[in-house]
């Protein structure tokens, strides 16, 4: 009975901090970071704390990478928050910090990242290939869908960096052109154009995927 009643506590207390992180302006969301305000700080975290980790995971495809880049995230914003430019949005900076963060990490451990995607793609958990006649399950369905995210994964993660951006910013944070162009420090025509050729080049590389993936079957 004693950790419910902490938990329900617990819960209060981040719906407070949430409901006041709504109530305060960008203003008064950074004053109260430089005056090392802790309540305002927690209110900071609890508000973009999950975003930050889906766009990063948008970009890694690991959990685990993806929490790390928003602690990095969160101590960047924290540290720097006295040089924020105050033209834009606190979103567009920690969304811009984010991206930032997510992209030197996909330089940084490239040839890590393309070895997990061939072996997540061409092997099963129990270690057997993926071209292996699989016993009916369940789960053959959930399998092939899985194959087909895999594909889809595989050939946004190879778009020039610029378009992957632009196209997780618009398809997959459903953010708008002018928000992306924030964003990205990027004209309006050159976002759209960035979008009409990652589309392009999706198109293309999964026509080849996909019909590799069915001569597969």
């Amino acid at each position: 009975m004693q950790e419910c009643i902490t938990n329900d506590r617990h819960n209060i207390i981040i719906l407070n901090l949430s409901f006041y992180s709504e109530l305060m302006t960008d203003q008064e969301l950074i004053t109260g970071i430089l005056n090392h305000d802790k309540p305002v700080i927690q209110a900071l975290v609890n508000k973009y704390h999950k975003q930050v980790i889906k766009t990063a995971f948008y970009f890694v495809h690991d959990m685990d990478d993806a929490e790390d880049i928003a602690q990095d995230v969160c101590i960047e914003i924290l540290e720097k928050v006295g040089h924020f430019n105050r033209t834009a949005t606190l979103s567009t900076w920690i969304y811009r910090v984010t991206v930032n963060k997510s992209l030197n990490f996909v330089r940084k451990n490239k040839r890590k990242q393309l070895v997990q995607q061939f072996e997540s793609f061409f092997y099963k958990k129990d270690g057997k290939s993926g071209n292996a006649m699989a016993e009916p399950s369940s789960d053959d369905n959930l399998f092939e869908n899985n194959e087909r995210k895999q594909i889809l994964d595989t050939a946004i993660n190879s778009l020039p960096e610029n378009q992957k951006t632009a196209f997780i910013l618009s398809k997959y944070e459903e953010l708008s052109y002018k928000e992306i162009t924030e964003i990205m420090n990027l004209s309006l025509a050159s976002v759209e154009s960035l979008l009409q050729r990652a589309k392009q080049n999706l198109q293309k590389k999964l026509i080849v995927q996909f019909s590799e993936y069915s001569n597969r079957k």
